[in-house]
């Protein structure tokens, strides 16, 4: 027996799944809940629950129940609800209280079709931005799809755009969006990045380089703290025997003067892109040094697998289990549960982090290492 409640709550996770679907008159309707009516057996068995039950759907507004005339043998004629029909979306969206959110969704989701109809299956399953989003960031988004679908190769900065109140943060942090509905209104491949498909310029691609050795410093113009797009990098002379990456810009700002060496300072997944670094490819030893968590030993394993003369540093059980009382906790693990290209110590290591060995999501970021035990590894590895 479905009570009043238990059907709400099926219904509340259909329209948590389908909400979307149903925009423009989507979905089959009457939408129906069976309310699993009980047997005579049932009922006689438990006749309170049974009239209990019964009065609960003889109360009930909100949508139609069917009911039907049952001849028992024992029990006699009994009218028993059966079905609880909804004609359409709006009437559900009355009865679990979604109207408002509901209206609003729809109103939107039928401008942009009518202006853009290709976007009507990716509006779908947009429901809660076209159901929740404020009007000033709805009309926003519909500005900057309207302008870039209009020029589509514009090659303008992002601080360069004609629209009303978009600022470049606001931008990059819905590049997402924006990309899947340029792409479906123009028809471009699902892989092609929203740089691409909105015809913008960016940025190029920065990167923070320390220069080591005053030797080294004297081939760049005695430059020793260099931040320069990535291809002006690639162009240096810069014959570094040993490079040192860091994730942490002020880590990188910590390393004293050491002979043949330089420090970058990337930014997580970017480093895959260091290979196309001439003088990096060239180096005899290369050492990557990240946060010790999940991530960080990710990252290890796809800079190694562009440049397979990585080796890791500080990034072990032993450092790991030395700074038990500097753990934070890891936001959000990697869900890999293998890591390609790492050794056997640091795919254990990987597994064991992953695996909750020590306790939930441990992390041990690279800033939180004493600089003293920092430095004196680094220095062993030299005279080594």
């Amino acid at each position: 027996m479905r009570s009043p409640e238990q059907a709400v709550a099926l219904l509340r996770g259909s329209w948590r799944r389908q909400a979307g679907d149903w925009l423009g008159g989507g979905g089959d309707w009457p939408l129906r809940v069976s309310l699993a009516a009980p047997g005579e057996r049932q009922a006689s068995a438990h006749w309170a629950a049974f009239e209990a039950w019964r009065a609960g759907w003889k109360d009930w507004h909100g949508g139609e129940v069917s009911w039907a005339e049952r001849r028992w043998p024992l029990l006699g004629r009994q009218s028993v609800p059966e079905a609880l029909s909804l004609p359409d979306a709006e009437a559900l969206a009355e009865l679990l209280g979604e109207a408002v959110r509901w209206r609003r969704a729809g109103m939107r989701f039928d401008a942009w079709v009518q202006r853009w109809p290709m976007l009507a299956a990716t509006l779908r399953r947009q429901y809660a931005l076209l159901a929740d989003a404020d009007d000033t960031e709805f009309a926003r988004f519909g500005d900057m799809l309207a302008w870039l679908w209009a020029h589509p190769s514009s090659n303008l900065f992002v601080r360069q755009l004609p629209v009303a109140g978009l600022d470049s943060k606001w931008l990059e942090s819905r590049t997402g969006l924006l990309g899947d509905w340029l792409r479906t209104l123009v028809g471009l491949p699902r892989d092609t990045e929203f740089w691409q498909a909105s015809g913008l310029r960016r940025e190029p691609d920065r990167l923070r380089l320390r220069v080591l050795d005053p030797a080294l410093r004297s081939r760049v113009g005695g430059l020793g703290d260099i931040h320069a797009p990535f291809g002006e990098l690639a162009s240096l002379d810069l014959p570094a025997r040993r490079v040192f990456i860091v994730e942490n810009k002020q880590t990188g700002l910590a390393f004293d003067d050491l002979p043949d060496s330089v420090v970058l300072m990337a930014r997580g997944y970017a480093v895959e892109h260091l290979h196309a670094l001439p003088w990096l490819r060239a180096a005899q030893a290369v050492h990557y040094w990240g946060d010790l968590d999940t991530h960080g030993l990710a990252i290890l394993g796809r800079l190694r697998g562009h440049l397979p003369q990585v080796t890791s540093l500080l990034m072990d059980e032993a450092t790991l289990l030395a700074h038990r009382a500097l753990w934070v906790i890891e936001p959000q693990p990697h869900r890999a549960g293998t890591i390609d290209h790492l050794d056997a110590a640091e795919q254990a290591l990987y597994r064991d982090l992953h695996g909750d060995r020590w306790g939930v999501r441990v992390r041990l970021e690279q800033e939180r290492i004493g600089w003293d035990v920092a430095w004196a590894r680094i220095g062993r590895l030299l005279m080594g």
